[in-house]
């Protein structure tokens, strides 16, 4: 059988500053719920949310520049793609107990079904971190 659907898309430059991640999460929400994936809501939100702290964080950017956020709805699967402009990859850590940040790739992991990085698009400098989560059942 041949599917038909067509993959849904939406995205956005936004700028690199720590004020404009209440405005990702209430868009990635808003999005998933027009396309009827709200039982995906909370772990794409809160992934993204992470992503997106990390490449505010650690990858240098400055106010002035954006990082890109774009969301995929095929038949089957919800990938969230983060693109920034440092070309340094992300390291998952392992923090002490008593430490304050360095989880958010293991929450990452934890959460999505898949995730990993690739390269910028052609002519751009940086890199893309994403997720994937499926939009069925876990079996």
């Amino acid at each position: 059988m041949i599917s038909l659907s067509r993959p849904r898309l939406f995205q956005v430059a936004v700028p690199a500053c720590p004020s404009c991640a209440a405005w990702v999460r209430r868009t990635v929400a808003a999005n998933l719920t027009f396309w009827q994936l709200s039982h995906l809501l909370d772990d794409a939100v809160l992934a993204t949310d992470e992503l997106f702290a990390n490449a505010v964080r650690h990858t240098g950017t400055s106010a002035a520049d954006s990082i890109g956020v774009v969301l995929e709805h095929t038949e089957h699967e919800l990938r969230v793609t983060l693109s920034d402009p440092s070309p340094l990859l992300p390291r998952p850590r392992t923090p002490g107990t008593a430490a304050e940040s360095g989880r958010g790739l293991a929450i990452v992991a934890a959460l999505a079904d898949d995730w990993g990085t690739a390269p910028p698009d052609p002519g751009t400098p940086g890199k893309k971190v994403w997720f994937s989560l499926v939009t069925g059942e876990k079996t």
